[in-house]
């Protein structure tokens, strides 16, 4: 049943007006007062909102204007005798009011038109609740979509790690390593996240490297070279196709820059990298320093934070190796424990 709140304040009028619309199939409420009127279109939230223009306590359409922050949804109609050319204007120039209709009214007109507004006001409710509901479904879909797409990337790293046995599980430990570090920096989420992300995904541009180049033992030729250096482009394109990961594709693309700009693809230097690319640097030559290698021994935690010092300033952000450095150390030993129980429940499976 559409719903009307009605404010005048003669009482003999609100009677009248109230048994047009009841007739009419309105659920009605009469307010005398407009101070009463405002408080309880609050709560009632009504389909249509009729004021008189000469009122005591504040005119009609001054009251329609302060109705709306308590129900914007709602209808606005001024009723009144006076529908002379300045109230016309005054509540043309308000912007609040949607219709004027003379009082004393005929009936059938103002029970009509009470109804085209409430159905209007249905109408655009309705909208705007499918609208909603829509909005939730694609969040839902985009959920879906993110959650498989999570999976099949997590799918990738797992191959390309595996392709290499000296580095298996170097991604997700780097990942891990890359957000702890992000954060002693004072980065916080969503950034995180993003750093994270493309930590994990640093390597997927290697996708596309053949496996004779990628586990070649001997030195690479020039061409092979050029080959290999080429998957961070690869990776920052594959990213580009993945909306919500797009933004972490900087942190693949600068992955192998420098911070005296002897790196590449771009050769680019000091804060021109991405923060999320200065930081993975830091841990990605931190995981590799201290894992076994086919051709090497790891080395302790120490040696290897000895080893960034050594190259704060030329090879790496001096504030990111600070930062990691300034890490207690069984932090990054819990780390590496967490992802070693990840790879021993894997093995088991």
């Amino acid at each position: 049943m559409p719903s009307a709140l009605l404010v005048d304040d003669d009482k003999l009028t609100l009677r009248v007006l109230s048994d047009m619309l009841q007739r009419g199939g309105f659920e009605v409420s009469c307010y005398s007062s407009p101070l009463e009127a405002l408080a309880a279109i609050e709560l009632e939230r009504p389909d249509v909102i009729i004021a008189d223009y000469v009122m005591p306590e504040v005119n009609g359409i001054a009251f329609l204007e302060l109705s709306v922050t308590r129900s914007p949804e709602s209808a606005r109609i001024l009723c009144s005798a006076h529908t002379n050319l300045d109230v016309a204007l005054h509540a043309v120039n308000a912007g609040q009011v949607h219709r004027i209709i003379p009082k004393p009214p005929r009936e059938v007109e103002f029970v009509s038109a009470v109804r085209q507004a409430a159905e209007t006001v249905g109408l655009r409710r309705k909208n705007e609740e499918l609208t909603a509901a829509l909005r939730r479904q694609n969040l839902h879909l985009e959920d879906i979509v993110r959650e498989r797409t999570e999976a099949l990337l997590q799918g990738f790293v797992a191959s390309l790690d595996a392709r290499d046995s000296g580095t298996q599980w170097h991604s997700q430990r780097v990942a891990r390593y890359a957000r702890r570090l992000a954060s002693q920096l004072g980065v916080t989420d969503p950034e995180l996240t993003v750093i994270e992300r493309g930590a994990l995904l640093h390597d997927i541009g290697k996708i596309g490297v053949p496996d004779q180049i990628l586990l070649k033992e001997g030195p690479l030729s020039s061409d092979e070279w050029r080959k290999m250096r080429e998957h961070v482009q690869v990776g920052w394109a594959l990213l580009q196709k993945v909306d919500y990961l797009r933004i972490a594709s900087s942190v693949v693309l600068h992955h192998h820059e420098r911070w005296d700009g002897k790196g590449y693809p771009g050769g680019i230097s000091g804060d021109q990298i991405v923060i999320g690319a200065r930081v993975f640097q830091v841990v990605d030559a931190y995981d590799a320093m201290t894992t076994d290698r086919p051709y090497r021994l790891r080395v302790s935690h120490d040696q290897a934070c000895q080893r960034l010092a050594e190259v704060s300033g030329t090879q790496f952000d001096p504030a990111v190796v600070s930062a990691f450095l300034s890490v207690p150390p069984e932090e990054w030993l819990r780390i590496r424990s967490a992802i070693d129980q990840i790879a021993a429940q894997g093995r088991g499976a």
